[in-house]
């Protein structure tokens, strides 16, 4: 059997290491955890989803945890997000004390400084804590960029279909 390989640059990741050897870096969330490849389209605007459904932190007040499911949606300019660094960002919180509206946030910040996105969307589906369901939406769009127009357009629709199969 021959083996093929992509166009994919992945000589620089580090997280799915070697061998089975996985680097974790679980000492607290921060963007480093993040790495990128280069987009091998970067001309043509797509969106890309990430869906975590083991998604658990702490509350900072009672320092119960708190459970979810955390959406991560964008369109790549330059970078795309290696799928086991996302995962080891998000276990990073299992630890970690925060408010659900700054963890969304947080998150946001961490994956425009990470990736410099056309649009970025973190969706926070929490679980309910005391009958009360709480779910997060931060956003980014990057209004400098040539075609935002489009971009715009292209989450619009994005949108209109996602809210189309949730209902």
């Amino acid at each position: 059997m021959t083996t093929t390989k992509s166009q994919d640059k992945t000589d620089h990741l580090q997280a799915l290491g070697k061998g089975g050897e996985t680097t974790y870096q679980l000492e607290g969330p921060h963007s480093g955890i993040l790495e990128t490849f280069p987009n091998n389209y970067p001309n043509r605007p797509y969106i890309v989803s990430v869906e975590f459904p083991e998604y658990t932190s702490l509350c900072p007040m009672t320092g119960q945890p708190d459970f979810g499911v955390i959406v991560m949606e964008y369109i790549p300019k330059e970078r795309i997000v290696e799928s086991k660094s996302i995962k080891l960002y998000f276990f990073a919180y299992r630890n970690h004390q925060s408010f659900m509206e700054t963890i969304a946030n947080t998150m946001l910040e961490d994956f425009v400084e990470a990736l410099d996105p056309l649009w970025c969307r973190v969706k926070g589906l929490f679980s309910p804590r005391g009958a009360t369901t709480l779910h997060v939406f931060a956003e980014h769009f990057d209004t400098k960029a040539e075609n935002i127009e489009e971009v715009k357009t292209i989450v619009s629709e994005w949108k209109q279909e996602a809210s189309r199969h949730s209902s």
